[in-house]
């Protein structure tokens, strides 16, 4: 799952505009940004098994502290108590947790049995959908589709940048998953660390969209966190 998780921060605005754009990414991806540093640790593992899905050639053998339902739930408190603590807002704090747990039952729509309950062992969980283009393909762009039709419709560019930036990080979205989903395998595991490193960019471009737009209707209000 890529572009849906991002559609998951898109519509998280749906229910509290106090977080910023980028902060609703953040969230939606936070387990996306700390898996690639402990891939490049050594701490979790993936191996390229070209042909394993029809979707992605990686084959996620361990990765119990970032993709395991009890951390993730963990890392969603942990998320979302931290964002209380500095801005005083429970809803948004609520709505943040639950966006980075979104991310791990976002996944296990499409992962193969290969997500696990607990860090510790127990069931691996997994309804397969990657097996199917067409239906992973469907599911992606419907998900961010809807997320990102609801920011267009709720709020409206200061500027012409505001329109800009927002449209060329869909269409970017858009190619990224489909360069992954069509090109080469990775050449290495390093390079899947990295790679996924870069989508930090994709964090600020979020807070660069949300200070060019603003909210529609009176009661609405801006935030830069």
């Amino acid at each position: 799952m890529f572009l849906g998780h991002f559609g998951a921060g898109f519509y998280g605005s749906a229910f509290t505009r106090r977080p910023a754009l980028g902060t609703l990414f953040f969230a939606a991806q936070f387990i996306d940004l700390l898996w690639p540093l402990l891939l490049i640790a050594g701490v979790e593992h993936v191996a390229i098994d070209p042909g394993n899905t029809a979707v992605t050639p990686l084959h996620f053998e361990h990765y119990p502290w970032t993709h395991s339902g009890l951390m993730v739930a963990i890392w969603g408190v942990l998320f979302g108590a931290v964002y209380y603590l500095f801005r005083k807002d429970v809803r948004a704090a609520l709505v943040l947790g639950a966006l980075v747990f979104s991310h791990w039952l976002l996944d296990v729509l499409v992962h193969a049995p290969d997500l696990p309950l607990f860090p510790w062992g127990g069931p691996l969980v997994g309804l397969g959908l990657w097996d199917s283009l067409p239906a992973t393909m469907v599911l992606e762009f419907g998900i961010l589709a809807a997320g990102v039709w609801y920011y267009v419709a709720h709020t409206r560019a200061k500027t012409k940048t505001g329109t800009y930036a927002l449209w060329s990080l869909v269409f970017f979205l858009a190619l990224v998953y489909l360069g992954n989903v069509f090109g080469p395998a990775p050449d290495n595991v390093d390079a899947i660390g990295y790679v996924g490193l870069s989508q930090w960019l994709l964090i600020a471009w979020g807070y660069w969209i949300g200070n060019k737009r603003e909210w529609l209707g009176a009661k609405a209000h801006s935030s830069t966190m």
